[in-house]
């Protein structure tokens, strides 16, 4: 690891200020990613500039029903949050399917969604990678990208995107507060917060050097709406997702769909929004027949590599099982 410095900001303004003076600064929250990333030799920042006490550690509950979520508040304490559990549960799930309980105690609402990706050649600084190093390649293509992505990707990047805090989010329309150096103040639909790698891999986020994720905020959850949260991976515990599926429907008297949320993870560079199913469902009776056309649908346009290309029938089994399953939950309550 490079030699850097450290300071600790008290305030927004004080950390804008460290920022702007220094191109290799970096904000520091948990750094349950950043460290690790350091230690790889991936990333090496001058300057590490520690926000984790500004004063953005609140859940704060409204009465119409949206959730305003500090970016610093720590992954473990927003599982566990009474109110995230009782109306946003698959954000809560999503969160509890992620690293394990000693990491989210450590890490960071706003870290989380600034995670990196781990292809195995972007941290591995022995190896080429257009992300870490444009125009050097991505030996993924040709090599071990069994855990990558299947939509989405270019010819310079297949790599996948980490979170499932940011899946959930994306599937409850959430977005992110963002604070830039000069005082002003954004918001920016966390599903819209990635880019797609296209010829400049190595930019992953609309964030400019010195933005600050303050909070994240959640809409009121659709009326009547059931929601859940799927993981498939490797191992039970601390592993990555090879396919994940946020879902949350909720069905009109006639047993059609009124609302329907879906967002995939562990098969794009990004949390993956399923526009396309969720048009297709939409106002539809959703009988197997009907789920399936549409989970294919939204997979049509994925380019998977020989070793990923089971992620193309196990998302749409997911898309799948996650609306009949809610919907056969609703059935019998």
């Amino acid at each position: 690891m490079k030699e850097f410095a450290y300071a600790r900001a008290g305030d927004a303004a004080e950390a804008a200020a460290l920022i702007a003076q220094r191109p290799d600064a970096t904000y520091l929250g948990g750094g349950t990613n950043l460290v690790d990333l350091m230690k790889l030799g991936v990333t090496d920042p001058g300057l590490l500039i520690d926000v984790s006490r500004l004063p953005y550690d609140r859940i704060e509950h409204r009465e119409d029903g949206s959730v305003l979520i500090g970016a610093t508040v720590r992954n473990g304490a927003l599982a566990g949050d009474p109110g995230i559990r009782e109306r946003f549960p698959l954000l809560s799930q999503a969160l509890l399917a992620g690293a394990s309980g000693q990491l989210r105690t450590v890490a960071t609402v706003g870290g989380n969604l600034l995670q990196r990706t781990r292809c195995g050649y972007f941290q591995d600084v022995t190896k080429p990678c257009n992300k870490r190093e444009p125009g050097t390649g991505c030996p993924a293509i040709q090599g071990a990208h069994r855990d990558l992505a299947v939509l989405g990707t270019s010819d310079h990047c297949v790599a996948s995107h980490p979170s499932d805090m940011a899946v959930a989010l994306v599937a409850l329309d959430a977005v992110a507060h963002v604070r830039s150096v000069d005082g002003g103040s954004r918001t920016v639909p966390v599903a819209e917060l990635y880019l797609l790698p296209g010829d400049t891999p190595h930019r992953e986020t609309v964030l400019d050097h010195g933005d600050l994720i303050t909070a994240v905020e959640l809409p009121p959850p659709p009326r009547g709406a059931r929601m859940r949260y799927r993981k498939v991976r490797d191992r039970w515990s601390y592993a990555f997702a090879l396919v994940s599926v946020a879902t949350a429907v909720s069905v009109a008297e006639d047993g059609s769909l009124r609302d329907v949320r879906i967002a995939l993870g562990g098969v794009a560079p990004r949390p993956w929004r399923a526009r396309t199913a969720e048009e297709r469902l939409l106002g539809a009776r959703p009988d197997e027949e009907t789920l399936r056309e549409a989970a294919r649908a939204e997979l049509a346009e994925a380019r998977p590599l020989p070793d990923n290309a089971f992620k193309v029938d196990l998302a749409t089994d997911l898309i799948v099982a996650g609306v009949r399953d809610l919907v056969a939950r609703r059935d019998r309550a």
